[in-house]
């Protein structure tokens, strides 16, 4: 039976700031963006740009003025991020 348990939250930030993470993230929006890509036309681009805030992160973006109907449409981004196995989950404040 676990008595006492003491969640290492400086190793988890470290973890989340980490290289192995940062690659892991920065290789799924990569296989995301090419997901994307199948679905629009050639010369539209999609763009992947790694960030850090209390973790590493990643943005997929479609650079064109349709992309926001191809989302509510299609749901272009979702479907490629789902393939890959990620949970998709409404953001809520």
């Amino acid at each position: 039976m676990l008595e006492d348990f003491r969640l290492d939250t400086a190793g988890i930030r470290e973890f989340l700031k980490s290289q192995e993470l940062r690659g892991a993230v920065d290789t799924l929006a990569g296989q995301i963006a090419d997901q994307v890509r199948t679905q629009v036309p050639a010369d539209v681009t999609v763009s992947v740009n790694s960030y850090t805030t209390d973790r590493g992160a990643a943005s997929v973006t479609v650079q064109d003025v349709r992309a926001m109907a191809w989302q509510a449409r299609d749901g272009i981004i979702t479907r490629a991020a789902g393939s890959l196995g990620l949970e998709i989950k409404a953001w809520q404040q």
